[in-house]
């Protein structure tokens, strides 16, 4: 049976079922790269052209770059939607149902888009449908996966996802790849777009075996839940007591208590500064949209979404399979990623990524302007290296780690709305990026490169200023380490949570001996504030709740001073 033995990976014990876990919801990751994919090679097709083009040119009909703008961009509007309705979905129905959820609408946008006869109308919003439930799904899949992977393998379960996004792309690839040969058919695109129906069920279906969130649980004071999830995730389903799992469940406690005393996150809260004992909750709001966005305008889905398009007006041959290459280059260089993740961290990854990215975008724009590349060979086979280095970095850096921070960056209290707020970001730039590229590159051409290279100067300046280094630490002391005052985001590297010898090793004394007192931050005066069994706030925050209710406003501050030396 599931979840009776621990396996170590990377010094942490984990179960079998967490690899499950991580498995199962990595596809979500594969949807979202699967339908960034397959658009690039299906507006090529003839058949596909002639049914939902407008313009009448020799070889057929065609797009005009206003409507083709539309086609690809109208289903990054849906995600952004999709994203910000996620965190309503996996705060009422719990992580589990909410991909479920998500992948049913993904699979009602794919079925409107097979049953589109002529109309690009039709089309557009199954793609506007099927946009909606992989945004839910993109923020969904990398918060369930940071909340219930053990620490020391947090990074490179949730990068997994942006593996499993560039493995979506290449086998879109694949696929176009292999039905170009019928593309005078309407079997070509409409194979493409019903895979996906098929590539979904393993997850909608899948998910409901796995353990829910621990912290959902937790937060919900589902405490015997919330301990044999934990249990089954660290391979002890038959020994919830064990030590390691206490020891979890001491931190998370901890957390959750002070959470409690301070009440319930807002939509507002996300926004506007309000002293509730959270650090920095706006600040963590504005870089996570800010570093979502810009992975966006580091300039990847130029290639993505347009790449075949750009590459036939280049002069190249055989567009499709320059396609191909680079898809394989992106999935190849993010397996290198998930190793980079936990081994250097998230700043320096980031920061070094940008600046190689900027380097090469400035080599492809500079060529492609200088030199007309359907009229000079050297010149578009420089362009296609120049855009293969650029990917081999976005995938080993700005792919997989953007996500791996939005996972862990936020607080519980309004983490599934943040974690929502960055996705929405993320869309926000796909948007843009799927609509302004025909305009764009109808007007400047190639010059369009040189907008890409200052936004990834932009984000590499964003990472060095702004981000904390996060790498190892678990998601309670990440907001500890956002508390402290006089840390800059450039030294955050050296800092180490409380009870830790290294950020991967704990000190046994101080958790064993001195238990959830410590990790909750409680003083030892008269033990008013540990948390009961089913935890409730203890009986200091119950007695200040109703001194509040009594005493109005003047009372408030006085509660949170209380709190906060309590806690």
């Amino acid at each position: 049976m599931l979840g009776k033995k621990s396996i170590r990976v990377n010094g942490a014990d984990c179960g079998v079922e967490a690899l499950i876990l991580g498995a199962i919801t990595s596809i979500g990751g594969f949807l979202f790269g699967y339908d960034t994919g397959q658009i690039s090679g299906m507006l090529l097709f003839r058949d596909f052209k002639d049914r939902f083009g407008q313009v009448d040119t020799p070889e057929g009909r065609d797009f005009q770059p206003i409507i083709q703008s539309l086609l690809v961009s109208l289903m990054s509007i849906g995600t952004l939607l999709g994203a910000l309705s996620a965190s309503y979905t996996a705060d009422w129905w719990g992580r589990r149902k909410s991909l479920t959820f998500g992948v049913g609408v993904f699979i009602i946008g794919n079925i409107i888009q097979i049953t589109a006869m002529n109309h690009w109308v039709h089309m557009m919003m199954g793609r506007f449908v099927a946009g909606l439930g992989v945004g839910n799904l993109s923020v969904g899949v990398p918060m369930f996966q940071s909340e219930c992977s053990p620490r020391e393998i947090r990074g490179a379960v949730v990068a997994s996802y942006q593996l499993m996004i560039t493995f979506g792309i290449l086998i879109a690839n694949l696929v176009n790849y292999g039905v170009r040969e019928i593309e005078d058919q309407s079997a070509s695109w409409r194979i493409v777009i019903g895979l996906g129906i098929a590539f979904s069920l393993p997850l909608g279906l899948g998910i409901l075996l796995v353990p829910e969130s621990p912290r959902w649980l937790a937060a919900r004071s589902r405490w015997d839940e919330a301990r044999l999830s934990l249990a089954r995730l660290r391979g002890m389903k038959n020994d919830p007591q064990h030590q390691l799992v206490e020891d979890d469940m001491v931190e998370m406690k901890g957390i959750l208590e002070k959470e409690r005393a301070v009440g319930v996150g807002s939509w507002a809260e996300c926004f506007v500064p309000k002293p509730n004992g959270v650090p920095k909750q706006v600040y963590r709001t504005i870089l996570g949209i800010s570093l979502h966005f810009l992975q966006q305008w580091t300039g990847v889905n130029y290639f993505f979404y347009y790449g075949a398009t750009i590459f036939e007006s280049a002069g190249i041959e055989d567009p499709i399979q320059t396609q191909l290459i680079l898809g394989a280059v992106n999935v190849a260089c993010t397996f290198y990623g998930l190793y980079v993740v936990e081994k250097y961290g998230r700043r320096w990854p980031l920061l070094i990524g940008a600046i190689w990215q900027a380097a090469w975008l400035a080599v492809f724009a500079s060529m492609g302007t200088a030199l007309d590349p359907e009229n000079n060979r050297t010149s578009g086979i420089l362009m296609i290296v120049s855009a293969a280095m650029f990917i081999a970095s976005f995938a080993v850096t700005w792919g997989p780690i953007c996500w791996v921070v939005i996972g862990e960056t936020f607080p519980l209290r309004t983490r599934a709305k943040q974690a929502s707020l960055a996705t929405a970001g993320n869309w926000l730039g796909n948007f843009m990026i799927s609509f302004l590229t025909p305009l764009a590159t109808d007007g400047i051409g190639y010059a369009y490169g040189f907008v890409f290279v200052a936004t990834n100067i932009a984000g590499a300046l964003l990472v060095y200023f702004f981000l904390y280094e996060s790498v190892s630490l678990s998601l309670e002391n990440v907001d500890t380490m956002y508390s402290q005052p006089d840390l800059k985001p450039w030294t955050s590297k050296k800092w180490m949570p409380p009870g830790y010898v290294t950020r991967m090793n704990r000190d046994e004394d101080f958790f064993h001996n001195d238990g959830a007192q410590h990790a909750s931050g409680v003083d030892d005066l008269d033990d008013r504030t540990t948390a009961v069994p089913s935890g409730r706030p203890s009986r200091v925050v119950d007695e200040e709740k109703k001194a509040d209710g009594v005493n109005g406003l003047g009372a408030t501050e006085s509660r949170e001073e209380r709190v906060n030396r309590a806690v």
